[in-house]
């Protein structure tokens, strides 16, 4: 599943790819409805790619390309915390990683998972996306620093 969002920047700025991963459709579109075309102003557009299966998001991470996951813990039959273990696990300069938790206190778990940031359902817009634009600067920073 692929969908993408952005490019209202110039052709010149590079967009944000940010991998979504539920087995559940409408809360990928949720968090691509919370992200909308930016997550700041001073950040680039944003483009989405929806996976709705763990070996997908796997393979599709091991291609590389992405600045960002936002994998949802509550999904079936892989939650989005073991998803993001395995991938820091087996993927060289893993891109971080957002995992959305099935409750505020969930977030022991998402650090178990080694996870940078996580925020709970229900989906709050603004502070997944400052959640996502905090992640975007840092990972930013450090390919100048690179």
């Amino acid at each position: 599943m692929n969908n993408q969002q952005g490019n209202a920047g110039g052709a010149s700025e590079q967009a944000i790819k940010v991998l979504i991963y539920s087995d559940d459709s409408t809360t990928r579109e949720k968090v691509v409805l919370a992200l909308g075309r930016r997550v700041a102003p001073d950040l680039p557009p944003i483009k989405t790619h929806e996976y709705a299966t763990p070996l997908a998001v796997v393979n599709a991470v091991d291609k590389g390309g992405f600045d960002i996951l936002i994998l949802d813990g509550e999904a079936t039959p892989a939650g989005g915390m073991g998803v993001c273990r395995q991938l820091k696990d087996e993927i060289y300069r893993c891109p971080p990683v957002l995992v959305l938790t099935g409750r505020p206190q969930d977030g022991w778990l998402a650090t178990w998972s080694r996870a940078e940031a996580w925020t709970p359902h229900p989906i709050d817009p603004v502070a997944l996306a400052d959640s996502v634009a905090e992640l975007v600067r840092a990972r930013l920073a450090k390919r100048v620093a690179a």
